[in-house]
């Protein structure tokens, strides 16, 4: 069971197929029964759409066709483009009535193909589109076959990303007819080749316009090499998109770009031999021959080997001796790729433990030197404040003795205030008593002013209990004023 995914920014675009004559080719039954009851039977859709299909298989499961596995929507993978959208309906011309909505996708990269999406009314009668038209050739003439698969959904998507990266347990297929016949049955889906397919033969020329893998393999002057170190030594070619890298056993440029991008299939250009990453084998199930250039099957050429061996007159004692030879030579092989396999893993691993080991260094020095700057700025920040602190404690010692210099003259000038308002109330008290016996004696005098006994008579001043200054001057004052 597949899955296609396509990039796509478009929409799908009704096709006006009225003129076409595709229905002269089915059945008359068919026809009556459509013509009797059209609500029954209604016209199938037919659509436009521009896009780059992405087909996705779930690894480790088969994808032979099977009664359980088949869905109602069928996937074209590649349809040249000299058979038109008319001639691909007329076709389809006996199973027409079957199909509910056909889409035409159509790559602008690749000019010479489109693909071709089919949803029918129900399993049964995909099934039998499917057997029907599987396997079979567009044109009498032509030598390109009609390759159909069973997609379980079909997902478009604007993002160029999300198209291409596969989900949890699948692994992308080449779209090339070519490319995917090459491949072992289980994962291409298709049991027998027809065609020769030889790569100087027309029916491989016409796909040579966009499909990289094929144009690299008809190039056989051009020696080719990697695309990221140039090493021309053991190239391989990623079937998916065309990418060419090297060996593990050189740069690895192959298994690296499988790892980036999960194409799992590559080519190896020396013996035309596929390798699935993911299962770890080879997964071909045609090879190019040397001599002339053609796809042949690995069982018939080993078999026509045989034939020639027995033709050309090998004893079946040199025969055996020949095969031992030849078990000899695998058994060494295998041994000695055996062991660069371990020295090769031994050094990842190696390779591997020695990336850890700097990583976790790596990461222990940098936690401490964010933790040290984190320290560093604390402690900056812990002495900018000390400094704003002491700046504040020595203004306020400052404002403190202005105040206290401050506070110590009020008091002075207070202290003599008060000095000067007691003695200004003791000078007061003088001059009221002063007031209070002159008043006194002179109404005594007045009393007496008709007594004979006071002429004569001096009158004398009284001393005060208190001698002071300011006594003296009172006491000089009343006298001058009673004198």
């Amino acid at each position: 069971m597949f899955i296609l995914r396509v990039h796509s920014v478009d929409t799908n675009h009704p096709l006006s197929l009225e003129d076409a004559d595709f229905t002269a080719v089915t059945t008359s039954k068919t026809t009556a029964a459509a013509n009797s009851d059209p609500k029954t039977t209604p016209k199938p859709k037919f659509s436009e759409r521009r896009g780059i299909a992405h087909l996705f298989r779930k690894i480790g499961q088969s994808s032979l066709p099977c009664p359980a596995s088949r869905s109602p929507i069928l996937f074209v993978v590649a349809v040249p483009n000299y058979l038109s959208f008319d001639d691909f309906i007329r076709f389809c011309g006996s199973r027409i009535d079957h199909v509910l909505e056909l889409v035409f996708i159509r790559n602008d990269g690749m000019e010479d193909r489109y693909s071709v999406l089919i949803e029918c009314k129900n399993r049964d009668t995909a099934g039998e589109f499917y057997s029907t038209f599987n396997g079979r050739k567009y044109s009498p003439g032509e030598a390109e076959l009609c390759h159909i698969l069973f997609l379980q959904s079909v997902d478009y998507t604007e993002s160029e990303e999300v198209a291409g990266i596969p989900e949890n347990e699948f692994t992308e297929l080449p779209t090339c007819p070519v490319c995917l016949e090459r491949l072992d049955a289980d994962t291409s889906g298709i049991v027998s080749t027809l065609c020769d397919h030889s790569f100087q033969c027309p029916c491989i020329s016409k796909w040579t316009l966009s499909c990289q893998v094929c144009r690299l393999c008809q190039q056989q002057d051009e020696k080719p090499a990697c695309c990221v170190c140039g090493i021309p030594v053991n190239p391989w070619i990623c079937i998916i998109c065309g990418f060419v890298g090297c060996g593990r056993y050189t740069e690895g440029h192959a298994v690296k770009h499988w790892k980036d991008t999960q194409h799992c299939y590559s080519l190896e250009l020396d013996r035309q031999q596929i390798w699935d990453y993911v299962g770890d084998a080879y997964v071909h199930r045609l090879n190019q021959s040397k001599v002339d250039g053609k796809i042949t099957n690995g069982t018939d050429s080993r078999c026509m080997s045989l034939e020639c061996s027995a033709d050309s007159g090998i004893s079946e004692a040199l025969y055996s001796s020949k095969v031992d030879t030849i078990v000899d030579e695998y058994n060494r092989l295998v041994a000695s790729q055996l062991e660069n396999q371990r020295q090769y893993y031994e050094s990842l691993f190696m390779e591997a433990k020695s990336k850890k080991e700097s990583t976790i260094s790596e990461a222990v020095e940098k936690a401490v030197n964010s933790k040290m700057q984190d320290l560093q700025a604390k402690l900056e920040k812990c002495l900018e404040e000390r400094n704003a602190v002491a700046d504040i404690n020595r203004n306020l010692i400052k404002d403190q003795e202005t105040w206290r210099r401050k506070l110590k003259e009020i008091d002075e000038r207070e202290a003599a205030s008060l000095r000067l308002r007691e003695e200004k109330i003791v000078d007061l008290e003088e001059q009221i008593r002063d007031l209070t016996v002159y008043i006194r004696a002179q109404k005594t005098l007045d009393d007496m002013t008709g007594s004979d006994s006071i002429k004569g008579g001096t009158v004398l001043p009284v001393p005060s209990k208190q001698s002071s200054p300011a006594n003296s001057r009172r006491q000089t004052k009343s006298g001058r004023r009673r004198n």
